[in-house]
């Protein structure tokens, strides 16, 4: 069963040499994120976007999922800034990610060229799931 496991590390990802860079998902406890913000104004400031951070609250905590899933898929570089990466909505509503500095040299290092990303809320959760493709 250990060789298993380890099949859907990221590494083992990189050594099938398909399509799919990383996978990241993530859930967010919307109160507990919103009593996070209160708490300390300038998170909000750290975390999101100028574009981002007038939200409802449901929305940033979906939006935060978004971009610790797309750390994971990334395999969580150091250095990663947040304001280098936005969730916006296409013409569809369908919603997008758009990467710049850290994010986009961590992206261009490991060869993604396309991302898919899906986030929901429901009650007093948030959840995101992205697949990073080569």
């Amino acid at each position: 069963m250990g060789n298993a496991r380890n099949f859907f590390a990221l590494p083992a990802l990189d050594k099938l040499g398909g399509m799919i860079a990383g996978i990241g998902v993530d859930i967010v406890d919307v109160p507990r994120f919103g009593r996070q913000l209160e708490k300390t104004p300038r998170l909000r400031e750290r975390l999101f976007t100028e574009e981002e951070r007038d939200l409802p609250l449901r929305s940033l905590a979906a939006r935060f999922a978004a971009k610790e899933a797309i750390a994971k898929a990334l395999g969580a570089p150091s250095g990663m800034n947040w304001q280098h990466c936005t969730i916006r909505k296409d013409e569809a509503g369908d919603p997008q990610i758009h990467n710049t500095g850290s994010v986009a040299e961590a992206s261009n290092l490991r060869g993604i060229t396309s991302w898919h990303l899906t986030m929901s809320h429901d009650g007093d959760m948030a959840i995101a799931m992205v697949v990073a493709e080569r």
